[in-house]
């Protein structure tokens, strides 16, 4: 005997409720609490997250479509692995993507209008004064976010989002070190100034090199996975590897 049909109101209910338990997944795999190739247990996070494993499945699904999940056929579903090589190509497209942004905010720049990145300055330097490492991360991103939505426009932002949920993890080990966080913050400051001057060139440059940056702290920050781009962990198959799926 099939299944009844779901009411139009069973689901809106329960796509807003696998939109709630999607944020909580993502949450738990940017943090790094659900490591990059670990398997994604249904039926554990169902129970930790207190739903049942309907919203937990349209959620994985959607993390799917983001980018963040991997699919294996008769596996199931994986977080995403990233090889250093995909990371610096995704470097190189948030550079462009940063310096539009950058120089979009530079052409209609006013102190009301850069208020936000001024208050998320002063506490990025407080943090890296403090070599508070966690705190300037989130506060890294908080700026990018606020650059994004002040440069108004919405499918630049979204491209950017999606990219740097990818790279989470990698940048994270990057600004560990005091230094990164001081080489980064001169960085956002320099963008700040141009975007004060209403300097649209400066202002460009400045997303272009602070990005730039980033790319080569994160290279610093991974020597050894660069030095041999096609050895793999585990006896891996290098087919595999190339695909982007997570460890057999």
């Amino acid at each position: 005997m099939s299944a009844p049909l779901a009411t139009p109101l069973e689901i809106v209910r329960t796509r807003s409720l696998a939109s709630l338990v999607a944020q909580e997944i993502e949450g738990l795999i940017l943090s790094g609490q659900i490591a990059p190739g670990e398997r994604l247990n249904e039926q554990a996070l169902a129970a930790r997250l207190g739903v049942s494993r309907g919203p937990v499945r349209e959620a994985v699904r959607g993390l799917e479509r983001s980018g963040l999940v991997v699919a294996v056929v008769n596996q199931g579903s994986y977080v995403r692995t990233m090889r250093v090589e995909e990371a610096l190509q995704v470097f190189d497209i948030r550079v462009a993507l940063t310096g539009h942004a950058a120089a979009s905010v530079a052409a209609r720049a006013t102190p009301a209008l850069l208020a936000p990145l001024e208050r998320i300055m002063r506490d990025l330097t407080a943090a890296e004064r403090a070599d508070d490492a966690a705190t300037y991360y989130a506060l890294n991103l908080e700026f990018h976010a606020a650059l994004f939505e002040l440069a108004a426009n919405p499918r630049a932002a979204q491209l950017y989002d999606g990219l740097g949920k990818e790279l989470h993890l990698f940048r994270r080990r990057a600004l560990l070190q005091p230094e990164n966080m001081r080489q980064s913050n001169a960085e956002h400051a320099a963008i700040l100034q141009a975007l004060r001057d209403g300097d649209v060139a400066a202002a460009r440059a400045a997303g272009e090199h602070h990005i730039v940056g980033g790319r080569a702290r994160f290279a610093a920050s991974h020597p050894s996975d660069q030095s041999r781009p096609q050895q793999v962990a585990g006896g891996e198959s290098d087919a595999r590897r190339k695909s982007g799926l997570p460890p057999g």
